[in-house]
């Protein structure tokens, strides 16, 4: 069994920076055995990250099966996310806010929550720079911190894809997606992710780790990964620059 104390000194002596801003993938099972489950996990980051800190994780909602045709419904409050129980649990604290993207939403706490998260009402594409993900990759305390995952669960892949024009990363056309707000339904225009064709985004790990932007670790059972946001985009940048396919799967 791993407590709660535990697993903070295991995200501290990783590196998880005291007022960062950190967007965490997990998966709870990973970690074994944790005493209090997935709010302790949340409670011991958001102690690592003190009360300046912000802690995001994604609160995705989309799938292959929307399209233009067949637009998403997303109800803040409400839809579910599908990437596991940390972000679920985290979505419905009372402290959390969500992002309002109808597909690729985040969920955040701390002292950075709105500001992090507000632009994603103006996106156009799920991952663009207003996007919590683009907006993280601005900032250079800002880290995503891959818990028993590998960089398959790395949204903000999908950032350095919008980002870098790739061809292969957005259906065409306009969805009109709708978006409840306190209740009342909203219109929004936005373009929607494509789910194929399949991604090796683990193929810049080697690359993040020569580079010192990748610090890899373990935490109870879970191998964890911290990497340094900014960093992480401008070296995926320059990979895709080089070769527009290097994030596909061969």
């Amino acid at each position: 069994m791993i407590t709660q104390t535990q697993l903070s000194e295991g995200f501290a002596a990783l590196g998880v920076p005291q007022g960062g801003k950190v967007l965490v993938h997990s998966s709870l099972r990973s970690l074994g055995q944790v005493e209090g489950g997935a709010d302790a996990v949340i409670d011991s980051l958001l102690a690592v990250l003190g009360p300046a800190g912000t802690l995001l994780a994604p609160t995705l909602t989309g799938s292959e099966e929307l399209s233009p045709q067949n637009p998403p419904v997303f109800d803040p409050l409400n839809t579910p996310a599908w990437t596991g129980i940390i972000p679920e649990t985290l979505r419905k604290r009372p402290a959390a806010i969500r992002s309002l993207h109808p597909t690729h939403s985040a969920a955040a706490i701390g002292a950075d929550a709105a500001t992090l998260l507000a632009g994603h009402a103006r996106s156009v594409t799920p991952c663009d720079e207003w996007s919590p993900y683009g907006e993280l990759a601005r900032l250079e305390d800002g880290y995503i911190l891959l818990v028993g995952v590998t960089h398959r669960s790395n949204t903000t892949f999908h950032h350095v894809e919008e980002v870098g024009g790739l061809p292969y990363q957005i259906q065409p056309g306009f969805a009109a997606a709708t978006v409840i707000v306190d209740g009342t339904a909203h219109t929004r225009h936005v373009m929607l992710h494509k789910y194929g064709p399949a991604r090796n985004f683990d193929v810049m790990e080697p690359f993040l780790l020569e580079q010192g932007i990748q610090r890899s670790g373990k935490v109870g059972d879970a191998a964890v990964r911290l990497v340094h946001a900014p960093g992480m985009v401008r070296a995926a940048l320059r990979a895709v620059a080089a070769d527009p396919m290097i994030l596909l799967a061969k």
